[in-house]
């Protein structure tokens, strides 16, 4: 399918791993240009590099979220560069671990600011040009918000808010025609999915109790059905779609429990 991302300018934020990768290789191919918007140097041109190599166009920008001032002077280096913004994917984010009975209150925010404030930021940076072009956002959420994972108070109460912005922001935007959509994820086998399974005592063992639960095909999403979706909620194919909050998940978060 042609969406019609030719030229696009979309800025990824987490661009250069895992979820944010996928969604970089998918905009490539799809002849936009993907801008990556993350804290290591040497990340974001490894990834930038692949997707050169491979015949797409692409870009980044060094930024630490967690710091506004950053957030803004990414939002207008792109702007510098290309003159517009056509689209924006809020992706970072980690699943920290900050519980309820072992976080604390510096932890707790902390991890609101590294999974949250920036999901605000970058949209708050970006709308001026949003509106000149009709753009689109879509933020990527997890099924902690929905389902609860347990000793991570943080990162889900920052995915109910994703959540939350999504709808709000699709409400506030309607005026400029700009639509807003999250894409949520259950379990999509990344680096950082990786690094937690390598903590069980049995990683293969560990890994198989997830997928048997996964009800379509028993296995894990890969980044590249999420980033297809995301493709598609960024372009004109989706031309009436807002406020929706799409699940990528295989049934995972959904479906009968007996079906597993």
């Amino acid at each position: 399918m042609n969406l019609h991302l030719d030229k696009k300018v979309i800025i990824v934020t987490g661009g250069a791993k895992g979820i944010g990768l996928g969604i970089c290789e998918v905009l490539a191919a799809e002849g936009a240009i993907p801008v990556l918007v993350g804290r290591n140097e040497a990340d974001n041109e490894k990834a930038v590099r692949a997707i050169l190599d491979n015949g797409g166009q692409a870009d980044s920008v060094i930024g630490e979220l967690t710091d506004p001032e950053a957030c803004r002077n990414a939002v207008a280096q792109v702007v510098s560069r290309y003159g517009k913004i056509d689209g924006l994917v809020n992706n970072a984010g980690v699943n920290d671990g900050v519980g309820l009975e072992n976080g604390s209150y510096e932890l707790f925010t902390a991890s609101i600011q590294k999974n949250l404030t920036h999901y605000y930021l970058m949209a708050h940076h970006a709308l001026p040009e949003l509106k000149k072009t009709k753009g689109a956002i879509v933020n990527i959420g997890s099924k902690t918000s929905l389902t609860g994972q347990g000793g991570t108070s943080g990162y889900a109460a920052a995915n109910g808010g994703r959540n939350a912005l999504t709808r709000e922001w699709a409400v506030e935007l309607l005026p400029y025609g700009i639509r807003v959509n999250a894409v949520i994820v259950a379990e999509c086998y990344t680096p950082l999915y990786e690094k937690w399974i390598n903590t069980f005592p049995d990683p293969k063992e560990k890994l198989n109790t997830i997928t048997e639960k996964i009800p379509l095909g028993h296995r894990m999403t890969t980044a590249t059905e999420i980033a297809d979706a995301v493709a598609f909620l960024l372009s004109e194919k989706s031309s009436h779609t807002t406020g929706q909050l799409l699940f990528v998940d295989g049934g995972y978060v959904h479906l009968d429990r007996a079906l597993t």
